[in-house]
Formats: structure tokens, sequence, C-alpha cells
């Protein structure tokens, strides 16, 4: 990853902020360099740190505000993002099936300092984003990798709590 920044999109409110962000999901936008890491493998660990099988949820965090969902800046980015939630499904590995939202990306508002970061500054101040060793695709299971949309970095996947 090249970087990483929390904030809000997928909602309507312009200069969206913690108190004031509407529709807004709370998201993390993701810059990788797709000759390192490929879009598939951001997804597939997007969907090993949080449960996509809850409507509207993360942990105890309940709402519109908490929804999964994957912001796609391409025609691309969404069929890899439809593929992997298929093989997420077909896996039967998750809770349940998965609910998780696929949108064209829009503006992204950036979130205040003190949301960034925020599990490397309190580690255990969310107890629903973690490392899920059992919640991995078997290699079987997994559709073929596509073809890398680009050579330069590439904003991509935002979705879930930071």
């Amino acid at each position: 990853m090249l970087s990483t920044r929390v904030g809000y999109s997928g909602g309507d409110t312009p200069n969206a902020t913690y108190r004031n962000h509407g529709d807004h999901a709370e998201s993390v936008e993701i810059v990788f360099d797709p000759d390192v890491i490929s879009y598939r493998e951001v997804l597939e660990f997007f969907f090993q740190i949080h449960d996509p099988s809850t409507k509207d949820r993360q942990g105890n965090d309940v709402g519109r505000s908490y929804r999964s969902e994957i912001f796609t800046t391409s025609d691309e980015q969404r069929r890899v993002a439809l593929d992997t939630i298929a093989d997420v499904d077909a896996s039967g590995i998750w809770p349940g099936p998965v609910v998780t939202e696929v949108s064209p990306a829009g503006p992204f508002w950036e979130a205040e300092p003190e949301h960034q970061d925020y599990l490397q500054r309190i580690p255990y101040g969310y107890t629903c984003h973690y490392v899920r060793p059992d919640w991995v695709l078997p290699a079987a299971r997994r559709s073929p990798p596509a073809e890398s949309p680009g050579r330069r970095p590439t904003p991509a996947t935002r979705g879930g709590a930071p």
C-alpha cells in the first residue's frame, strides 16, 4: 500500500465530517501499486478484516454509515469486486451471504485528523476490524486474476469503518 486515509464516501452531504456525514459510509481510501499487490488481493484482505455479512453494521456500530461498500474507479474494478464477492459467497467460510454494496466512486471527504491511523494509536479501539485467519479464500475458489488495470498507483477500495 502506498497510502491510506479514512473519510466519508457514497452519500450526498458535501464537506462531510464525523458529526455531519449524512448518508456517507465511513470509508478508507487506498492507494496501491498494482505491480506490487493486485486489486483482487486488496479486496480479499478487505473481506478478511470485517464482517461483510451484516447489513448496515460493523460490530456494535449500527446504521447506514457502517455499511460494507466497495467504491470502484473503473468497470474492471467493478468486475473484480463482483467476482470476489461471488467467490466469498461460494466458499461458505464467512458467517452469511455477503451484503457488500458495489458502487462507482464519487467524492471522498477526508475525515478529521483524530480519525486517521486510529487503530495504530488506539489498538483496541474497535473490536470488529481485525484479521480473521480462517476467512481466507481457498486457492481453488479464487477467480483467475485479471490483467493489471495500470502500472501507476490507483485509488481503490473504500469501505467499512476506520
